[in-house]
Formats: structure tokens, C-alpha cells, sequence
């Protein structure tokens, strides 16, 4: 026998470790394209949406309260309900999803 016919013989019995680590790469990859890129740009949207918001403006907080900005601090705002009532909220509690919704039904 060959030095290269008992070289075959063990490689074809084993998959070769470069595969193996193409799959892993390919794995990152599609995570990469299929999970946190879309969640980073879900997430980048929403902080554009929350630093453009602006006096006089119609929302809706993520519990579903609906009001009108009055004033705007660096992370609060206090928002005015239909009751006459005003709220002091954060800002990520206004959900732009919701407000998106009711600015196209105006």
C-alpha cells in the first residue's frame, strides 16, 4: 500500500474540520442577517422617533394612554389625557408603533 491510499482511507471515514467551521460561519451569518440586524434597526428607529417628538404632538404610551405633549425634559415628558389630568412619563414609554397608527387615522 501507498502512503496516499492510507491517507484516503483515514480521511474518508472523518468530515473535514473546514466544514464544520464553514457551517458555524454560515450560522453566525444568517442569525446575523435573520436576527440582530433587523432588531438593531427596529431599535435605532424608535430612538429617531422618540428624539423628534415635539410640543403639541399627539401620542400613545406603550400601556395604551392616549394624550398630548406639553413638555419635554431630557428623558420625561408630561403629557396631557383627555380628563384634564397630566402625566409625567419616560420617553421610552411612548411607543411609535402606536402613535405611527394613530397619526395615520387622523
Amino acid at each position: 500500500m501507498t502512503m496516499l491510499t492510507i491517507l484516503l482511507q483515514a480521511q474518508a471515514g472523518q468530515p473535514s474540520p473546514w466544514s464544520s467551521l464553514i457551517m458555524i460561519g454560515l450560522m453566525i451569518v444568517v442569525f446575523y442577517f435573520f436576527m440582530i440586524r433587523p432588531q438593531t434597526k427596529k431599535a435605532k428607529e424608535a430612538r429617531k422617533f422618540r428624539e423628534s417628538l415635539e410640543k403639541g404632538q399627539r401620542i400613545v404610551t406603550i400601556g395604551g394612554i392616549h394624550g398630548k405633549i406639553e413638555e419635554i425634559k431630557d428623558t420625561t415628558i408630561v403629557i396631557a389625557t383627555e380628563g384634564g389630568g397630566k402625566l409625567r412619563i419616560e420617553r421610552a414609554a411612548i411607543s411609535p408603533e402606536f402613535t405611527g397608527a394613530l397619526e395615520q387615522t387622523a
